[in-house]
Parts: C-alpha cells; sequence; structure tokens
C-alpha cells in the first residue's frame, strides 16, 4: 500500500519526465500514444546554472534497445529503496502509467511490446540536439559532464581503442569526466587520449602506486551564472579488482574518503559556493558517502546504470541518476546565490530516437566513425525468437546465450559469464549481427578459458560475487550483477553471510549435487589473469550461432532466490 505522500512523490516525478504545463494533458498524450521532441525537452528554467550529465554510454554511438532490469535487490537500510525497485513496483512509485513511454523507458514490464511502439532510444546525435538546444536557451551557464564508461561496450571502440568516442564526445564539448572501463585500454594509451581531451579527466582517487600521489586532477572550478562551482571527480574505486591491475600498475584507487572530504574542503577555500562530485562509485556507495561527507550539494552518479526520475536526497545533498546507454540526460537547473545553493528543478529526459531529431554535425560525424566498419557491423549471424538482454540481478538472456555457447564450442560441464551491467538489447525476431554480439562483449581482455575448477572453487566463486553485490556495507559492493552460470543451478539467500549465500549447487545435465571435491571442466571469459588463453569471446558467440541460426532461449529457471520475495 502507497502512502498520499508516495503517490504524490511519484506525481511531481512524472511531471518532471514530462516537463511542466503537460501533467494537466498526460491522460491524452497517454492515450495518443504519442510525443514530440517540444513535450520531452520542455523545462521551466529556474536560477542561473545548469548541469547536463550523461553517464556509462558504454560507446553506443547510435541508438539502442535496452531493457532495464526486472529484479534488482538492495539489502540492509537500503532494501526496498531506490535505486532497488523495478518493474510494476517502479510504476506504482511514481504514479506511472503501464504501456506509457515512460513505462518503457524506466521499466522492463511489457518491454518488447512497448519496444515496437516507441522504437529505439539514446544516440549521441540525439544527445547533441538536447545539449544544443539547452545551451542556446542558457547561454555560457551551462556545465556538461561526463560520468565515465564512454569508451568501452562495442565494435568501434574496441577497433580505435576509445578514439571513436573521443572525437565524438569532444564534438559535443563536455567540461570534464571521470572514468572506469577507459582505463582496460591500458596505461599508455589511456594516458595518450586524456593528455589529448580539450577538457580535465578528474580522478580525486587515483593515485600514482609508487609514489602515492595523486595522479589526476581532483577537482577543477567553472564559473557559470555568476557562481563558482568545483567538480570533484571520482573514478571507480574497484578499477584494480574489477579489470586487470595488470593493464595500469601505476595506478592505485579506492573510495579514499577522506580525499574526497579534503578536496571538498579545499574547494570550499578557493571559494566555490557549490560542490558538485562527478562519481562513478555506484549508486548505494554514493549514498553512503553523501551521509558521511559534509559540503557536497550535488553527486552525479555512475557505473550502476541506474535511472531514476527524480533526486534522491541525502541530508543536504542531492543524488542524481542518470541512466545508461545514452536512453536519458539529466538537466539540472540550480539557483545558487549568496554563496549557496537555494534551489533546483530537475527533469530526466528520455533520449527517444524517433522523436528527437538527429543533430546533423554529429550524426555525420558518427556515419564517418562507423563506415570503415559498416560491413562488418552488419553482418547477420543469425535470428532470434527471443528477446536477448542482460541486466538483472541473476538472469540475462544474453548471458544465458553466451553461457550455452561456451558450453558447446569450449565442450564443458559449467560456464561462467561476469555480470556486467552493459550490452544491449534484440527483440524476438531479429536478427543477431556482429555489432549485437560486439555490444554484449566487446572488451581487450576476451578471451575464453577452459579449465577444471572443483566444486569448492565454483561455489567460492559465487560466494565471493555475491558479497560484492550483497554485502549490506555498501562501501564493499562493486556495482554489477551476479556472475552468471551455464550447466549448473544453484540457490541463493543474498541477505546471508560472506560464505554462506550458496546452496543448493547442482550440475544440470545430470541433476546431481556439485560434490566440493570433484574437478568440472569450467569455461569462461573476461579472467582478471594475465596469462589467460583461449579463443575470443566473440568467435565462441560466432562459432555457436553459425551451429544454431535460429536462436531461442528457455527461461533460466536455475537460480533460486531464497528469503525474499522478488
Amino acid at each position: 500500500m502507497f502512502s498520499r505522500r508516495e503517490m504524490l512523490m511519484g506525481a511531481a516525478a512524472l511531471s518532471a519526465i514530462l516537463g511542466s504545463g503537460l501533467a494537466g494533458r498526460w491522460s491524452r498524450v497517454a492515450a495518443q500514444q504519442s510525443l514530440s521532441e517540444q513535450d520531452l525537452l520542455a523545462f521551466e528554467p529556474l536560477g542561473n546554472v545548469t548541469i547536463l550529465h550523461l553517464t556509462d554510454i558504454h560507446a553506443q554511438l547510435m541508438p539502442v534497445y535496452f531493457r532495464e532490469p526486472s529484479v534488482n535487490l538492495g539489502v540492509g537500510g537500503v532494501a526496498g529503496l531506490p535505486p532497488h525497485v523495478s518493474g510494476a513496483d517502479f510504476l506504482k512509485l511514481y504514479g506511472v502509467e503501464p504501456g506509457t513511454p515512460e513505462a518503457y523507458a524506466f521499466t522492463s514490464e511489457d518491454f518488447v511490446s512497448l519496444a515496437r511502439s516507441y522504437g529505439k532510444m539514446g544516440g549521441l546525435d540525439r544527445i547533441a540536439t538536447i545539449v544544443k538546444q539547452v545551451r542556446a536557451e542558457r547561454g555560457e551557464d551551462v556545465l556538461l559532464l561526463d560520468g565515465g564508461d564512454t569508451w568501452q561496450g562495442s565494435y568501434t571502440s574496441l577497433q580505435t581503442k576509445g578514439q571513436d568516442m573521443v572525437d565524438a564526445m569532444n564534438s559535443l564539448s563536455p567540461d570534464a569526466m571521470t572514468g572506469h572501463w577507459e582505463f582496460t585500454y591500458g596505461t599508455e594509451q589511456v594516458q595518450e587520449l586524456i593528455d589529448g581531451l580539450p577538457f580535465p579527466f578528474l580522478g580525486s582517487n587515483i593515485f600514482d602506486a609508487e609514489w602515492d600521489e595523486p595522479a589526476f586532477e581532483a577537482y577543477k572550478m567553472f564559473e557559470k551564472g555568476g557562481a563558482r562551482i568545483a567538480v570533484i571527480g571520482q573514478a571507480f574505486p574497484y578499477t584494480p579488482i574489477a579489470n586487470p591491475r595488470w593493464m595500469f600498475p601505476n595506478w592505485s584507487f579506492g573510495i579514499r574518503e577522506e580525499e574526497v572530504a579534503k578536496n571538498v574542503a579545499a574547494a570550499r577555500e578557493e571559494g566555490a559556493d557549490i560542490v558538485v562530485l562527478l562519481s562513478h562509485n555506484g549508486f548505494d556507495v554514493d549514498r553512503a558517502l553523501a551521509a558521511r561527507v559534509e559540503g557536497i550539494d550535488v553527486i552525479l552518479t555512475g557505473h550502476t546504470h541506474d535511472a531514476i526520475p527524480e533526486p534522491v536526497i541525502v541530508g543536504k545533498t542531492l543524488l542524481i541518476a542518470s541512466g545508461s546507454h545514452g536512453k536519458f540526460v539529466t538537466r539540472l537547473d540550480l539557483d545558487v546565490q549568496d554563496g549557496a545553493l537555494k534551489g533546483y528543478r530537475h527533469k530526466l529526459i528520455p533520449v527517444f530516437s524517433d522523436v528527437i531529431k538527429p543533430d546533423a554535425d554529429m550524426a555525420k560525424l558518427i556515419a564517418d566513425i562507423r563506415a570503415p566498419y559498416e560491413a562488418e557491423l552488419s553482418r547477420e549471424l543469425a535470428t532470434t525468437e527471443s528477446l536477448l538482454y542482460r541486466r538483472g540481478n541473476f538472469n540475462g538472456t544474453f548471458d544465458d546465450l553466451i553461457c550455452q555457447a561456451l558450453l558447446d564450442v569450449r565442450e564443458a560441464d559449467i560456464s561462467l559469464s561476469p555480470g556486467f551491467r552493459w550490452g544491449t538489447s534484440v527483440l524476438p525476431g531479429q536478427k543477431i549481427t556482429v555489432e549485437d554480439v560486439h555490444n554484449a562483449c566487446s572488451m581487450t581482455y576476451p578471451s575464453a578459458y577452459r579449465n577444471t575448477m572443483t566444486g569448492q572453487t565454483l561455489k567460492d566463486v559465487l560466494e565471493d560475487v555475491a558479497d560484492n553485490l550483497f554485502n549490506k556495507d555498501p562501501y564493499y559492493q562493486q556495482g554489477g550483477d551476479m556472475v552468471r552460470v551455464g550447466g549448473m543451478g544453484y540457490a541463493i539467500n543474498p541477505e546471508g553471510e560472506m560464505g554462506s549465500r550458496i546452496s543448493a549447487m547442482t550440475l544440470l545435465k545430470t541433476g546431481e549435487p556439485i560434490e566440493a571435491s570433484k574437478e568440472y571442466t569450467v569455461a569462461g571469459w573476461a579472467s582478471i589473469n594475465e596469462a589467460t588463453e583461449g579463443p575470443a569471446i566473440w568467435d565462441v558467440v560466432e562459432e555457436f550461432l553459425a551451429r544454431n541460426p535460429v536462436v531461442t532461449v528457455e527461461e533460466n529457471q536455475s537460480v533460486k532466490v531464497e528469503s525474499r520475495k522478488i
């Protein structure tokens, strides 16, 4: 049961999505199932500063289908709080009618039908249209901030080592960025790309591993609308754990809460009227950080790919989550007066690619970037009869497909696929192209290993990942979702303690329990070990699709979630 206050909050959130002036006409708009660019971008300006925020684009230059998760569990004190609300519960919380454009953009409810009605979302040329319109309206008082995970996640970004996204984003002219997956191109390439940026790459929590001193600029001061805005950069704290440390051995990371506090104080001492944290910590980490570090006015959060239609307020700090894959652009107008934040107006703009016209200059640049690769990008590998998607705490059909490919091609008993949150969706009846496969697995350490593991080792792997995801202390969470498993079932209690969450491990082909001391042939990919050998995962998937030109992925029921209703 929802309280009147919650329903009013939902109505306010819906009004924010639609823009002032649309709330009274929404029933007609919903009934007509129509949208316009004017409606999407409508906004009543406020104050003297505008912030635009993008994050977790994952190298998607073009419009995409991207299904939001149907399961996004929180544990401890954040259980049931945004962003850990999904599907029908999300619609109820924010007062969104089923079947509407917002239901499609924000949830997995009736995704296939609504995707066919409303089309793809995102596209950097559509984002350019939004940015240019806001800049035309607000002049020099706009800050465009990139929250990272921008240069990785597509075929062209892999082929160009991130240069395609650098060129495209440079055309968009951000004022600053931070990062995470950017570092997986290796120290030399990353440093070369950063050195060539016409705007600062901020990383207050990245230190030189040998000298233990800052490796990047911590913050940048901007003057907008007569106010001084300090933007502090916070890269993903667990980059050397979640990704191969050997690719960037000279840099160390961490939350470094004390450094954040120190930089907030330094910025205030320098005369900052407001302080913005441009963060790739993940939402729950940033929620905890906001409660522990005073003096941050706004946290633009990223990494966990959450799209929330209104700010979450912790003390005096606004937490803003802007989704992923280019589906949304945040506009945040701030009224900064007398050295303090006096008011704000927020709108999370859904980028419906069939509604927002592409910017001609960006569209040409994207076409030029993609031209040398177009034939390979569009090469058809198979047809899917099932919706292929990735996001979800425990299962995703695209990863189920990858797991099956590993089992068959690598001749394994069990397969493992990492719980990455990046990767686009493919609708039933569509061709699976090379681009689709690379959107799910394009990365710099793609080797598909094949080795033996004991049952105990497999349990340890699952327990470790579960603790990264469900530790009740957000500072020990690393984002991501559970490792996907093929050929094996298990039960999980997310609220359990480390080492006791996983049970009932079963080898699916025999129905027998996994034995702790017994060895099993395991295939997987994306190992962080430097010496990993094996074919690239996209080659494994392509070989599987060549053998199976029509793909059907059955509902995965091999993971049982205990102790709580999902």
